[in-house]
């Protein structure tokens, strides 16, 4: 949807001008919504109303919050409604360890569209299994078994190719279908 964001009790918008996945990718933080899909630019989820409060923001993709990011000051634009920022994020996935024996080791499960399903294990790697274990409050991996360690699951394979660099604080971003014809594995 549109960005907004309120100051000083008011709700407002974000002028498009440069506006890009850098950006967009603090605002799905922010939300905790996954991470950015797109960044639209130019009022593509229609003009909003109310004071344009910030422009020309410049994020480095870091930051936790839009408002950590550099702007032209709280109000200052040359801008109009019609080029409000937008944002599309992933959703957040909501993950499990199956079939483990105790809640911090198991097959990866995820929750998309409200079904759950499993992740392939080509690519799986331990810094995959590094952004689990951290979203799971799990503590650092240990092992990342790849290929039915813990026996096969079953419904939907929603994530294939799955890259992380161990860094991020969810698994999300590509669990938008099912994504592949990956087989499962038996142990």
């Amino acid at each position: 949807g549109r960005v907004e964001v309120k100051q000083q009790g008011k709700w407002g918008t974000v002028c498009g001008h440069y506006w890009s996945m850098k950006n967009a990718a603090v605002v799905c933080k922010q939300l905790d919504c996954g991470s950015a899909v797109e960044a639209p630019q130019y009022g593509e989820f229609g003009p909003g109303s109310g004071p344009i409060w910030m422009d020309d923001v410049g994020c480095n993709g870091t930051e936790s919050a839009l408002s950590d990011c550099t702007h032209g000051g709280w109000g200052e634009h040359d801008c109009v409604h019609i080029l409000d920022a937008g944002v599309v994020c992933s959703g957040a996935v909501e993950v499990r360890l199956a079939d483990g024996g105790r809640r911090c080791a198991g097959r990866v499960e995820v929750k998309q569209q409200g079904k759950w399903g499993t992740v392939c294990g080509h690519y799986w790697s331990m810094k995959n299994a590094a952004v689990v274990c951290k979203q799971l409050g799990c503590g650092s991996a240990v092992e990342a078994p790849q290929y039915g360690h813990f026996g096969p699951g079953s419904g939907p394979i929603w994530m294939d190719d799955v890259g992380c660099n161990g860094t991020e604080s969810e698994l999300s971003g590509s669990a938008q279908g099912q994504l592949s014809p990956c087989q499962r594995h038996q142990k």
